[in-house]
């Protein structure tokens, strides 16, 4: 549910509501891409903050609090049409997403090291989680619209309706947060203690090659699930077929759980994220291509079947090839850059889209972007002083 509200929900929805928003407003593809250029400078904002954060509060408290603060940052965007109050609630539900998906992606680990022959199984159902996401804004969203037709800015009923969604998955996460919260490791004893060193000891240069192929995988990806949408719409689909394909999108997500369980288990070094990223360009690069319909359907399988993993197998090297003092900093470390690549991506990918060629020739730089990062994860090996590293 944590992955469902800071992923599937806060950021992703928003494609779903582009089309009408951009009609509503007479916005440039530009400026749509924008708003999600600043949710992504908002999300690298709050990854910064959030390893302080779960050193001070501890990692569930950090994840109630952004899912709440997600859920009212949500709301606010219903009560405004000009494009600066916009931009900073978009970057405010970015900080909001951040402190929520890094503080779950460490639960996740530190779950995955008490059943470390579930490991990949753990990080796949909480990634994986956004698909729910996903799912629930695809089918609310259409229902929303259609209730407020006739309503001066109609699309602000979605906003609030999304960001009840928020709550209504804040709630079960209660109990388990509250359990996983008596689990967390201990305190240091002193500012200077060896645990409170450790935290910092992560080096990214030796990272280097799976940081830049994950830079890339947020450059490329996020091109997709901004204006997947809103390139259908401009091919004349249906809007119930749009809202099955972002729905099965969403499902697929939640079945990568199980499909690459297995090799998030064994990965070590960048194998996983260059496989993932090759895919990824595959799918994306296909509604570019050609608008038959079932060509555009196993593009939406094939990008939620592999999207989120790419996020999870992160979080698997960092769990391999670090000690669990370390993860906070090493998931940070691939949460920041997969920020950075965010932000560079929705407005470069609008820009491309108000030229010649539209947002086809958009997602054909978005696939490239992705091959890139392939080509570079290759390269990464196992850390010194990590797990055996001769599996991918």
């Amino acid at each position: 549910m944590g992955a469902a509200v800071s992923l599937g929900v806060t950021r992703f929805a928003y494609g779903l509501l582009l089309p009408v928003m951009r009609d509503d407003l007479h916005w440039s593809y530009t400026l749509a891409g924008a708003m999600n250029t600043a949710n992504a400078a908002g999300y690298l904002l709050g990854a910064l903050g959030t390893p302080w954060l779960m050193r001070r509060f501890g990692a569930a408290r950090v994840l109630l609090g952004g899912a709440l603060l997600a859920s009212l940052f949500m709301a606010a965007s219903g009560f405004f049409t000009a494009a600066g109050p916009l931009l900073a609630q978009r970057l405010l539900a970015g900080v909001a997403s951040a402190f929520v998906f890094v503080a779950g992606g460490l639960l996740a680990a530190r779950l995955g090291a008490q059943a470390p022959q579930h490991s990949g199984l753990l990080l796949g159902l909480y990634y994986g989680g956004v698909g729910w996401g996903i799912a629930a804004s695809a089918l609310a969203t259409p229902a929303l619209l259609a209730a407020a037709r006739g309503v001066p800015h109609g699309w602000a009923w979605a906003w609030w309706g999304l960001a009840l969604l928020c709550v209504l998955a804040t709630l079960p996460m209660l109990v388990p947060a509250r359990t996983l919260q008596k689990q967390e490791l201990p305190a240091p004893a002193t500012k200077g203690s060896e645990p409170q060193k450790a935290l910092h000891r992560v080096h990214w240069r030796p990272m280097g090659w799976a940081l830049a192929g994950y830079l890339m995988f947020g450059v490329g990806y996020i091109g997709y699930m901004t204006f997947v949408i809103a390139l259908l719409r401009e091919r004349g689909v249906a809007p119930a077929s749009i809202t099955w394909f972002y729905t099965l999108l969403g499902l697929a997500v939640v079945a990568s759980a199980r499909i690459w369980a297995g090799l998030l288990t064994r990965a070590r070094a960048g194998g996983a994220l260059a496989l993932l990223n090759a895919l990824l360009g595959v799918a994306t690069i296909l509604p570019a291509l050609t608008g038959a319909w079932p060509v555009v359907l196993v593009s939406g399988l094939l990008f939620g079947a592999v999207f989120l993993s790419v996020v999870a197998s992160t979080t698997a090297f960092v769990r391999h090839n670090l000690a669990p003092v370390q993860w906070p900093a090493g998931i940070s470390a691939f949460t920041i850059i997969f920020a950075a690549g965010q932000i560079v991506g929705p407005t470069v990918v609008g820009w491309i889209a108000d030229g010649p060629g539209g947002l086809a020739r958009g997602l054909v730089y978005s696939a490239a972007a992705l091959w890139l990062g392939a080509l570079l994860a290759w390269r990464q090996r196992p850390l010194p002083g990590g797990a055996d590293g001769t599996a991918l």
